[in-house]
């Protein structure tokens, strides 16, 4: 599998026999995604940084909402979720994906805005990489994320939605998010290439450049 990070919470995930986009996101957040190709398409919430269709190419499946889905050998769990840590009151929801894909386990966390429950949490068991909100706002922060980290317990985390030199949202940089994980930050990968056997014993913590088309 392959993993771009296209900006905000936009990736793509390219596996052997099909390609993912997930929340792709319009240029009012600061950044351009391009024109990716996609079989299916995920949005976490109908809010403009996270489902902007338009520069997706390829005729994808779209899939805004909970339920269990197969496309081309692809597994896919849409857990409901909140966009906030009100049950939804002020922000609506927020679905979290699942995705076996070449024999890997990845969640896309979207907005996420509380701590799972022990029914979501069960229901994201065994998930191999994570894709999680980090910069606060309205969704995760830094400490809220570490906090998902260990509960999920996955063995490489990629985060995402926070503030770089390029993003419009009052997001809060990184940094918090690694102190909280007792880690420093290396320089970010234009890419991430991963098999099952390449997955590491202990839990790293991978970011990924959005500088590229």
């Amino acid at each position: 599998m392959e993993i771009s990070w296209l900006g905000h919470a936009c990736f793509r995930l390219r596996g052997r026999e099909r390609t993912i986009v997930t929340d792709p996101c319009a240029p009012s957040t600061g950044y351009t995604i391009g024109r990716p190709t996609a079989d299916i398409l995920t949005i976490s919430h109908h809010h403009p940084g996270h489902d902007h269709l338009a520069p997706v190419a390829g005729s994808p499946l779209v899939i805004d909402g909970p339920g269990e889905y197969e496309v081309g050998g692809v597994f896919i769990l849409g857990i409901p979720a909140w966009h906030d840590s009100e049950q939804g009151a002020r922000l609506g929801r927020n679905i979290v994906y699942i995705f076996d894909l070449d024999d890997l386990r990845l969640a896309h966390l979207g907005d996420l805005a509380h701590i799972p429950s022990p029914e979501q949490a069960e229901a994201m068991s065994g998930v191999d990489i994570l894709l999680v909100p980090v910069g606060g706002g309205n969704s995760l922060d830094g400490a809220a994320a570490a906090e998902v980290v260990s509960l999920l317990e996955p063995r490489l985390i990629v985060p995402m939605h926070y503030k770089t030199a390029v993003a419009k949202a009052p997001l809060a940089p990184l940094e918090p998010f690694f102190k909280e994980m007792g880690l420093s930050s290396g320089d970010p990968l234009p890419r991430l290439t991963i098999n099952r056997a390449q997955l590491p014993q202990e839990a790293q913590v991978v970011v990924l450049d959005y500088r590229r088309s």
